[in-house]
């Protein structure tokens, strides 16, 4: 694989797992997005504002400055959510704007450049991995989260459950193709 399709394919499982969240966070209500079962636990909001603030702190100046912010505060990202979900979706799209953008304006002599984050040198690729890991972890849990509360009113992201046979059935009756993370999702 060459970079340009490394590029391209981190672009695309970003957008992916975007989606997910996108998808999840639709389904729920101003009070929704901040619930959590108790103390210990976050909340969608906290969730969102925690990305939010990885994103704009790790893709801001990506190349040039260390990934960790000295405006951020991350401690308080795990204790403020937002007033709303339209401020929350706000967010939300800062985050992955910032993101999207630092990925678009890369080269394929990028990658092997060093950056930092907490002082810790890397390889443009290995952060991207790094974030690449990240990022879904709390999209999973966005989606627990949402799919908690809508119960049985839950819009299923992927196959249904009780669907798989179906599903299956589906893509055993097409022709074999081959699929790389660079293709289109």
């Amino acid at each position: 694989m060459n970079n340009t399709a490394f590029l391209t394919g981190t672009k695309k499982l970003f957008q992916y797992y975007k989606g997910l969240g996108d998808k999840a966070i639709a389904q729920l209500n101003d009070e929704q997005v901040s619930w959590r079962p108790n103390e210990a636990s976050n909340s969608i909001a906290l969730i969102v504002h925690h990305l939010s603030g990885n994103m704009l702190s790790r893709f801001t100046d990506f190349l040039t400055s260390d990934g960790e912010k000295p405006w951020r505060d991350r401690e308080a990202e795990f204790e403020v959510g937002y007033k709303d979900k339209a401020e929350l979706l706000a967010a939300w799209e800062k985050g992955w704007n910032q993101l999207f953008l630092t990925i678009d304006s890369l080269t394929e002599a990028d990658l092997d450049r060093i950056i930092y984050i907490r002082n810790e040198g890397q390889s443009v690729m290995d952060a991207l991995q790094r974030q690449l890991a990240h990022y879904p972890h709390h999209v999973g849990q966005i989606v627990y989260i949402a799919k908690m509360l809508k119960g049985d009113d839950w819009k299923w992201l992927s196959i249904p459950k009780g669907g798989s046979q179906g599903y299956n059935q589906d893509k055993f009756a097409q022709e074999k193709t081959i699929r790389h993370f660079t293709d289109k999702a």
